[in-house]
């Protein structure tokens, strides 16, 4: 006879500020399952942790307002701009029973929430990408242009191998400490690529090359929140 496991009790925080100042924030050195969820004031656009400054035009950011900043997790860049975007980081010690050591695997439960939660909000027609990187002719600048472990996708789109189209509705980035994992999440509410590619050096993508990139969720910050909580919880 199998015995109910009872949920797991999640903290939860809400704030709004500038990215650089949330990406310094530190993980724990004992860590509880916490969710920060993040809502920036100010356009930002952040660089994976090993993604050159020179990818972009730094020239071009100052003077469109926008703040460059470098997080500590992988990837290509992610703009974020106040109402468009909702960012959220799920924190979990080694000892949670969704902890894997295996890098490979370990957000493939995140996915499968995050999938679930869309599907609350009416986005349909997802999967969850378990197979190996997607990669195509600019992920390694822009995040949302390759598909990664535990990243939600839309299946009525290919996501092929280099140069394939793909459709990402939830991007997952992670950095891992010996007291747990720290998964950056982010999807779009509004995806407008004409504001990114003005922030790259050359030779940088066009609006066409980025304008089928995202599937957007059409809901509020809230009830993004609470349908993920929800979700998560009973994960």
């Amino acid at each position: 006879m199998s015995i109910a496991r009872p949920p797991i009790e999640w903290v939860e925080h809400v704030s709004r500020g500038d990215a650089a100042a949330f990406h310094a924030r530190q993980m724990p050195d004992e860590l509880t399952p916490t969710v920060w969820w993040f809502e920036v004031d100010r356009p930002a656009v952040v660089l994976g942790s090993a993604q050159p400054a020179n990818h972009l035009d730094l020239d071009a950011c100052r003077k469109a307002g926008v703040e460059v900043v470098r997080r500590r997790s992988g990837g290509g860049a992610v703009l974020l701009e106040p109402d468009d975007v909702t960012w959220v980081d799920v924190l979990i010690p080694t000892i949670h029973h969704r902890w894997t050591n295996d890098v490979t695997t370990s957000a493939w439960w995140l996915g499968d929430v995050w999938r679930q939660t869309i599907a609350d909000l009416g986005v349909v027609d997802t999967a969850v990408h378990k197979g190996r990187m997607v990669t195509t002719a600019w992920s390694s600048l822009v995040c949302f242009a390759g598909i990664g472990g535990g990243e939600v996708v839309a299946t009525s789109r290919p996501d092929s191998g280099d140069g394939g189209s793909v459709s990402k509705i939830v991007g997952i980035s992670q950095r891992r400490t010996r007291s747990g994992a720290r998964f950056q999440c982010a999807l779009y509410r509004r995806w407008r690529p004409e504001h990114h590619v003005r922030l790259f050096a050359a030779p940088a993508p066009l609006v066409a090359d980025l304008r089928d990139v995202v599937t957007t969720v059409e809901a509020t910050s809230a009830e993004i929140r609470a349908s993920f909580i929800a979700r998560l919880t009973s994960s």
